[in-house]
């Protein structure tokens, strides 16, 4: 008979993720962690079964905008796909943004939301998007003291009835900058006692928002991040026609299709001023940093589907007479991608923590210190991270990983969006630098990855605790003889960061290594620590100099 490979399958992802179920085992309650253990393990099911089954099925359906009516009406209609239709009611009956807000769970609300976003997301078709927007728009709202505004939109917001809930844009890049918001060129003008906002943002994603939050610089302000605000609209009227807004296209993007991504222009749509009529780039922050912590947690969740499917297919496919995961090459390639998966799972949700912490009130001065440094960090490392697992799970494939009706390429494709999303690696590079200059910062830092690799008394873990301190202590050098050189700081900035976040992860495998020993939980935790110190994890260079900017001369 011909020869038919079979594809790979899913299970349950949260009854096959060990890793998942450990952490939870020592960063929850025990009552807690029985309370919301049937929710993970449902949505696990529908993760790894009839969403995956679904996703696979909507494959070559995209987003369809619609300007026009038969009758010559500009209706702007975006259509989205049967996934996201799904999505939508699933995201707001479990909760996805409403949980991060459950102050009953204290500091355990914001783990408890990543982790039923974890077990749900891989097969939504990156609804995170919208979700994440939705979650930072509540919390800047929240932040802003506009209690008219929040009574208005926070019960919204955060609802759990599919029919009521709303979602939220963030609306901010424009033509002339994309990271560099203070040269926004939308105009806030008066119309009476309303203000309205015309300009055109460039990139806006999840157009199907109920609201969003934006930034536009009001007539008379001046230049520069200073002069902006921020401002509150929503986009439709009561019978749901767009207020003054016009779509102009749907992005043509490499990866994240299903997503509707838009560029809009805004004529003369209301808004509300959130915060006072200036700062809005510093007002608007704690959306960025919401948001942050929601890219890493797609990262991880991306990545953890990239193995999945890799360590299920190593199972099925057989070349050179043995299965692949009987190959020793192929096993030491897929322990590459295991460990990296597992470090930057535990980078994320400790910046999950660390926002729990802060936002309940229960963080240390020290742990509000270490968020402002790990929250960027770990966000530009989760996001290149994703994009080399996922690089490599398609190589793993062969040429069916180069395939696009088998699904895997969008692996790769949506991957790619997260070390971009949210700031790129270099603009987050440069803000853990400025994270550095506030006082008590790296000693912060310092205390947390010592703290996590002084648990280590296992003799087997003290290399790999070796290599987090030195590098860590190489970085912390170079700091010091960097700063009074501008271009030679700036120059190094990645590769200080992305030391810092991998060190870092290292750090938190080698403590997570030693519980699972200490709770008999066996030795898997031990391998990932250990294959994750034999890869790069120092990566400051102490001769760089500018020269490579010759490199660039044509």
């Amino acid at each position: 008979m011909e020869f038919r490979q079979a594809p790979p399958t899913l299970g349950n992802q949260y009854d096959s993720d060990p890793l998942l179920r450990e952490y939870l085992e020592r960063a929850l309650p025990p009552s807690l962690l029985e309370r919301f253990e049937p929710e993970y393990r449902e949505l696990g099911e529908l993760n790894g079964g009839e969403l995956f089954q679904l996703s696979l099925t909507d494959l070559e359906n995209e987003p369809v905008h619609t300007v026009w009516d038969p009758w010559g009406n500009r209706i702007d209609h975006v259509e989205v796909t049967e996934v996201w239709k799904r999505a939508q009611v699933i995201c707001a009956e479990h909760g996805l943004v409403a949980a991060g807000y459950d102050s009953e769970l204290g500091q355990y609300a914001r783990i408890h939301q990543h982790v039923l976003n974890y077990v749900a997301q891989a097969s939504l078709d990156t609804y995170n998007c919208p979700l994440a927007m939705t979650d930072g728009a509540a919390r800047t709202l929240l932040d802003s003291g506009n209690q008219t505004l929040i009574d208005h939109a926070l019960p919204r917001l955060l609802s759990r009835d599919p029919a009521t809930m709303w979602t939220s844009g963030q609306w901010m890049t424009e033509r002339i900058g994309g990271s560099d918001v203070a040269q926004t060129e939308t105009v806030a003008r008066r119309d009476g006692d309303t203000w309205r906002l015309y300009g055109t943002k460039w990139f806006t994603s999840a157009t199907t928002a109920d609201m969003a939050l934006t930034l536009a610089r009001p007539e008379g302000n001046p230049p520069g991040g200073r002069g902006l605000a921020m401002f509150y609209l929503e986009l439709r009227d009561e019978q749901g026609r767009l207020q003054n807004l016009h779509i102009n296209r749907l992005k043509d993007k490499f990866g994240t299709r299903k997503l509707p991504t838009a560029e809009l222009t805004l004529d003369g749509v209301e808004a509300v001023p959130v915060a006072g009529l200036e700062n809005g780039v510093r007002n608007i922050t704690p959306m960025l940093n919401v948001t942050r912590t929601w890219n890493a947690v797609g990262a991880i969740l991306g990545m953890q589907r990239a193995v999945a499917l890799t360590r299920d297919y190593a199972k099925k496919r057989e070349a050179f007479g043995a299965a692949l995961i009987d190959k020793p090459l192929h096993i030491d390639t897929m322990a590459e991608m295991v460990s990296e998966t597992q470090g930057a799972f535990l980078l994320a949700f400790r910046v999950v923590e660390l926002l729990g912490r802060i936002e309940s009130g229960e963080a240390t001065k020290d742990e509000e210190l270490l968020s402002r440094l790990l929250t960027p960090s770990g966000k530009l490392t989760t996001g290149k991270q994703a994009v080399a697992v996922a690089s490599e799970a398609l190589e793993s494939f062969g040429g069916a990983g180069y395939v696009n009706d088998t699904g895997l390429p969008k692996l790769l494709a949506d991957a790619q969006v997260l070390p971009i999303w949210e700031g790129t690696t270099n603009v987050l590079s440069l803000d853990t630098l400025r994270a550095l200059r506030q006082d008590g910062v790296w000693e912060s830092f310092l205390e947390e990855t010592e703290t996590r690799l002084g648990a280590a008394t296992d003799p087997r873990l003290q290399a790999a605790a070796d290599r987090s301190r030195v590098a860590i202590q190489h970085a912390g050098q170079w700091l010091r003889g960097a700063l009074e050189k501008r271009p030679l700081l700036e120059a190094g900035a990645r590769r200080f960061a992305m030391t810092l976040g991998r060190a870092t992860e290292l750090a938190l495998l080698v403590h997570h290594a030693q519980w699972c020993l200490d709770q008999g939980k066996g030795e898997r935790a031990l391998a990932a620590a250990r294959r994750f110190a034999r890869s790069r994890i120092d990566l400051v260079e102490d001769e760089a100099t500018l020269a490579e900017s010759l490199l660039l001369v044509d």
